[in-house]
């Protein structure tokens, strides 16, 4: 009976992370364009001016389109920045409003 309830348990907490976790995954050029052809998303461009406010002189290193599916879909930008100081920022945008989710420094 010890073991059974062993199992159980780790059955069960296997279970909770594997729900509690945010899907997410990279979009490709493609699709990219075809959400924002429709509206859904807005241009990275528009979006990184006012990041690269906040950074003065910064250096766009990378930038990619993720969909995440939390409890509905949402598509943001997440951006990483070189900072005139050396510093590299990971930065979240919501790609349909621009709203700025995260703003740390890289690890």
């Amino acid at each position: 009976m010890k073991v059974n309830l062993r199992a159980c348990s780790r059955t069960a907490l296997a279970l909770l992370a594997f729900c509690s976790v945010v899907v997410a995954r990279d979009l490709d050029q493609d699709k990219a364009l075809h959400l924002r052809q429709q509206g859904v998303i807005a241009p990275l461009e528009q979006l990184l001016g006012a990041v690269m406010q906040r950074y003065p002189g910064a250096k766009l290193l990378d930038a990619d389109l993720e969909e995440r599916n939390d409890n509905r879909v949402r598509y943001i930008y997440d951006i990483e920045l070189l900072t005139v100081e050396g510093v590299v920022r990971d930065i979240e945008l919501d790609a349909n409003t621009g709203e700025l989710l995260k703003d740390k420094e890289d690890d």
